[in-house]
């Protein structure tokens, strides 16, 4: 994967850029042809009516969307088209990083590409979701608290705030960049001078003032969102079986071989075997403060894998210098070298594999999978079903009770479809209010077949006509059945302003 150790530095830099650009290439050609997620759908719709933050995340995922779509359209390439490309910026300030702190060319190619090759970044930045432009910030962050390192120059600070900001702005799980910073400080004496220099609080105020959007949207909707993900570290259900789930995850999520280096590296650097300790002590704080709080969380409830994207630019440093610094005996240096050479077919395979399977079903002989009910395929085909019979029965409004389809219908209905979600109204709280004579007529109503109508609707309608019924197929595999039902003669308010669980406590 990386040239031989007297190959020349700039041979060396080039192959590895051209070879994550074509990377990168890949995944935009991916995006292409891969359907939305349900989420995806979710966060294009807030991208149409920008705010200061949203029930359940700060608005950078929105904003990168809404860049996106400007360029190459409302089309699954342009949702993706800017996240996807964040990828360049991102594995250079990784790249910048591992080589301030390791003082290597080969330390910091092989980070750059190593990172590029876990279906973290591969996947995390293709599927845009908040930790799209959190693993970008990351990286940010990482490389101006190297630049302190490296100048001893307090402006670099400002650097710092302005990176944890952006990561801020993209998901709350940025505010423990505070922490590992802090950490870092306290435990290298040579870090210690800067707690009582006026550098480090600047830059905490430039990252204050970033994030004061999200603070002030909070305080104008009774603080839901912070509520309702801060909320999430208090423990009210022992479950203590999710944290055997957090190590697999990790292990398909960084691929297994770059996963190997990781640990190896971070061992390694706790051990004192490689760099010195300003930089060691920086990449394993990086690590280890999040992934403390994931296993604290992983005590009561799930933890999503792609939930420890922060950690993956420190990590994939860590895996580089387990790969290029550390004198290993002879079994352990030929696990190294096996991983390292492997990582990035196996990598690319992988992220084929996956896509292909998303797609297509031929990899699990059309059985069901995990990718199904997330990606949206099939869902063209059955919006045009869903579009004729609102036609066919003159509705105003396509209604469904869930935020994954509400996206989905918006996304790929003609556009100007009126289309709600009735109930949990906190989420559509930045969207004009529909037009009162559109409730005032006919609805048509979208679910899922095997549920049947649900308590909203014999509630909300006196009127209710089962109108059709299509299925989302991918191949010869039927998905989900929906059916569709005429709603008429509305009791009252169509709409369920019902206050969200966070607000009723």
């Amino acid at each position: 994967m990386i040239p031989a150790a007297g190959a020349d530095d700039a041979r060396l830099v080039r192959n590895v850029w051209l070879t994550i650009a074509g990377l990168v290439v890949v995944r935009l050609i991916a995006s292409a042809v891969t359907p939305i997620t349900f989420d995806e759908a979710y966060y294009w719709m807030w991208s149409k009516h920008l705010a200061g933050g949203y029930y359940d995340h700060p608005p950078m995922v929105a904003v990168v969307i809404r860049l996106g779509t400007m360029i190459a359209g409302d089309t699954e390439f342009g949702v993706r088209v800017v996240s996807i490309l964040l990828g360049l910026p991102m594995s250079y300030a990784v790249y910048r990083a591992a080589e301030i702190l390791f003082g290597r060319v080969r330390v910091a190619a092989t980070a750059a590409l190593l990172l590029n090759v876990t279906l973290m970044a591969a996947v995390g930045t293709l599927i845009v979701t908040p930790d799209a432009p959190l693993l970008v910030a990351s990286s940010f962050v990482l490389l101006f608290c190297a630049k302190v390192l490296e100048t001893g120059r307090g402006v670099w600070w400002l650097g710092v705030g302005a990176a944890v900001g952006a990561a801020l702005l993209s998901k709350y799980t940025a505010m423990f960049f505070g922490a590992a910073i802090l950490i870092w400080l306290l435990a290298v004496p040579k870090m210690r001078p800067w707690l009582v220099s006026p550098w480090p609080y600047l830059g905490g105020l430039v990252a204050f003032a970033i994030f004061s959007p999200v603070i002030l949207w909070n305080a104008d909707h009774q603080w839901v969102s912070f509520i309702k993900q801060l909320g999430r570290a208090r423990i009210e259900d022992f479950r203590p079986v999710y944290i055997a789930e957090l190590v697999p995850t990790q292990f398909v999520f960084a691929t297994p071989l770059v996963f190997i280096l990781g640990v190896m590296g971070l061992y390694a650097l706790a051990r004192r075997r490689a760099g010195e300790a300003a930089s060691r002590v920086l990449v394993e704080v990086m690590v280890w403060v999040i992934v403390a709080y994931f296993f604290w969380h992983g005590l009561h409830a799930r933890v999503e894998a792609n939930w420890f994207a922060p950690i993956y630019p420190a990590f994939v440093v860590a895996a580089a210098a387990a790969a290029h610094l550390v004198a290993w005996q002879p079994r352990e240096q030929r696990t190294a070298t096996f991983c390292l050479r492997w990582a990035l077919p196996a990598g690319i395979v992988m992220f084929v594999a996956l896509i292909v399977q998303a797609n297509t079903g031929w990899l699990s002989g059309y059985r069901r999978d995990a990718t199904v009910r997330s990606v949206g395929v099939g869902w063209r085909p059955l919006a045009a079903e869903i579009e004729a019979a609102r036609v066919r029965a003159g509705a105003s409004c396509v209604l469904a009770m869930d935020y994954g389809t509400t996206a989905w219908l918006s996304f790929y209905l003609p556009p100007g479809t009126c289309v709600l979600q009735p109930i949990q109204r906190i989420r559509w709280v930045n969207f004009p209010e529909p037009d009162a004579g559109q409730l005032a007529g006919t609805q048509l109503f979208v679910d899922e077949a095997q549920i049947g109508p649900r308590f909203y609707v014999s509630d909300s309608f006196a009127r209710v006509e089962k109108v059709g019924e299509a299925a989302r197929k991918r191949g010869p595999l039927t998905i989900e059945t929906y059916a569709f039902y005429a709603l008429s003669q509305p009791r009252g308010e169509v709409l369920d302003r019902t206050p969200p669980p966070e607000l009723q406590r």
